[in-house]
């Protein structure tokens, strides 16, 4: 069955969500989204949206701000894009319904500020401690109400239907012309065509043990990308956040840097801070410098975790300032005002992706990425905290006008592109076998390709998911199609891709530490990592 749209977004966090109310005008919008379609890492950021929205800040603190967490792999130009644009995105956000905190005891006009690692000044716009989600709230409210805009919750793609165009016989340059989409509810799979296509699928932090990220964030866009034959490049930074809560019992939840932002010290088991011996800005510090901070004190001392300690502040301001981390830490019978929040480094953001330019375009026609699936050469090496919902913002800005544009002269998909083909037989009791190889590549990343790396790590890591990555393809290949086989599939290629870009960049820079080589080389290694498939090569091989 096929089914058409102008233009097909898939995921529902804020570049997707505000690229679509740009070209809902334009012509018919179709969102797929994999769970719900609040679900998405937007929903769980805390922190808030870098802006420079006050006249003590500057345009150029914040670029240089950015260039200089990047570690020397930021593209100035979108940087000095991105920011630049802030404001007007930050107030179009406003127009659209988001309330943002508003300054205490000053004019009702001024939007509260906060300040995080790496920035030289207060400019994080925020709503509480829970951003994303009022972000979310505000947008999908949009959404919903809009006659162009159709929302398909419980929906994963599967595929991206890439073909040579018949004005393309060399075969070289392809178009996508939408995707292949699961209804996870019947399990049948349904081609999406579309003159435009979107990914907007978030980050891979599941492919991890320890992770902040919602469960959907399992590489599906990244994966998907790079077996249409896209190029993707610097996979090999993945940010960890230093601070979540560390409970051995429950799932961990972030700690947003605001809270160090605010005043919150680091301290070891005994009570003493550490991290001034790392970086003159302590607490402060970019959040690679932190994490590896944390990472080397657990290492030294034995212990599982450090504490991150509130309680010399005043405590009717941590309440109202994190509202939602007090509460959840009382869940955990922790009261922050009283006693330190015991923490732990864990997999957050991934700076690589599938390679953009400034309009979102990727290297093939018709396909564009924004947010985290995307590399735009923003972050560089390191991304500077609250930067990551600021770039959504303004690539997707620039990704609907070129799409807009793009849609005019593309004509409708072809009405013989080829239906989803893919049958299997049902094999209950292999599935229960091979689904164990989630949580075995999730500790085989954390403990071989996490905050420190060496070419004995990576080796190891390479030669287990070869085996793991060849198992679950000839169980992808054989099986009926469903959610979970194909969340472990994007998982397992995308851990393999992170692999395959850490062996390659032979030097330690931003979230990419060996052991083997410690120091930065900007000689031979200030540039992009980046893979393309070879369309000859099965994509498991790694």
């Amino acid at each position: 069955m096929q089914q058409t749209t102008d233009f097909l977004l898939i995921g529902s966090g804020i570049g997707g969500l505000t690229f679509a109310l740009r070209l809902a005008e334009h012509g018919s919008v179709s969102i797929i989204t994999k769970k719900s379609d609040q679900e998405s890492s937007t929903n769980y950021a805390q922190g808030g949206i870098a802006a420079v929205v006050s006249s003590g800040d500057s345009f150029a603190s914040h670029i240089e701000d950015t260039i200089r967490a990047g570690a020397g792999l930021c593209k100035r130009e979108v940087v000095e894009t991105v920011v630049r644009e802030g404001p007007y995105c930050i107030h179009q956000l406003i127009d659209w319904g988001v309330k943002f905190t508003r300054a205490k005891g000053r004019h009702s006009a001024e939007l509260a500020l906060g300040r995080e690692g790496g920035h030289s000044h207060e400019r994080i716009v925020y709503s509480s401690d829970r951003t994303g989600a009022e972000v979310e709230r505000a947008l999908l409210d949009q959404v919903k109400n809009h006659p162009n805009i159709e929302l398909y919750p419980h929906h994963q793609a599967v595929e991206l239907a890439v073909f040579a165009s018949d004005q393309q016989k060399s075969g070289r340059k392809r178009r996508c012309y939408g995707a292949y989409i699961l209804d996870v509810g019947t399990g049948q799979v349904s081609l999406f065509s579309s003159k435009i296509t979107l990914l907007a699928t978030g980050g891979c932090g599941h492919i991890y043990l320890h992770t902040t990220n919602p469960s959907i964030a399992t590489g599906d866009g990244i994966a998907m990308a790079y077996r249409a034959g896209a190029v993707v490049n610097n996979l090999e930074f993945m940010q960890f956040h230093p601070t979540t809560l560390y409970d051995p019992e429950a799932r961990s939840f972030l700690i947003s840097e605001a809270v160090r932002g605010y005043g919150a010290k680091l301290r070891d088991r005994t009570g003493k801070r550490f991290m001034s011996r790392y970086h003159a800005d302590a607490e402060l510090a970019p959040r690679d410098v932190v994490a590896r901070a944390i990472d080397r004190e657990l290492k030294l001392s034995g212990e599982s975790f450090v504490f991150l300690d509130l309680t010399g502040l005043n405590s009717d301001g941590i309440k109202k300032r994190f509202p939602y981390i007090y509460q959840r830490c009382l869940e955990h019978r922790i009261d922050i005002t009283k006693e330190p929040i015991p923490v732990v480094p864990a997999a957050h953001y991934m700076c690589g992706g599938v390679k953009t330019d400034l309009n979102g375009r990727t290297s093939i026609t018709g396909l564009y990425a924004s947010g985290e699936v995307s590399s735009t050469g923003l972050h560089g090496a390191n991304r500077l905290a609250s930067n990551s919902l600021l770039e959504a913002l303004v690539i997707s800005r620039h990704a609907a006008a070129s799409a807009a544009e793009e849609a005019k002269r593309t004509n409708s998909p072809p009405g013989d592109l080829p239906e989803w083909s893919k049958m299997g037989h049902e094999d209950s009791e292999e599935w229960v076998l091979i689904s164990h190889d989630r949580i075995e590549i999730q500790r085989l990343m954390w403990d071989y390709v996490g905050i420190v790396r060496s070419n004995h790590r990576l080796a190891r890591a390479r030669r287990r998911l070869n085996l793991i990555a060849s198992a679950i393809e000839d169980f992808y290949l054989r099986a009926p199609i469903a959610e979970g086989i194909v969340e472990l599939r994007n998982m397992a290629l995308v851990a393999g891709l992170i692999i395959r870009s850490a062996e390659k960049r032979k030097e330690s820079r931003g979230l990419h530490y060996t052991t083997d080589y410690p120091e930065r080389d900007d000689r031979r290694w200030q540039r992009d990592t980046v893979l393309r498939r070879r369309s000859n090569v099965p994509t498991i091989i790694i």
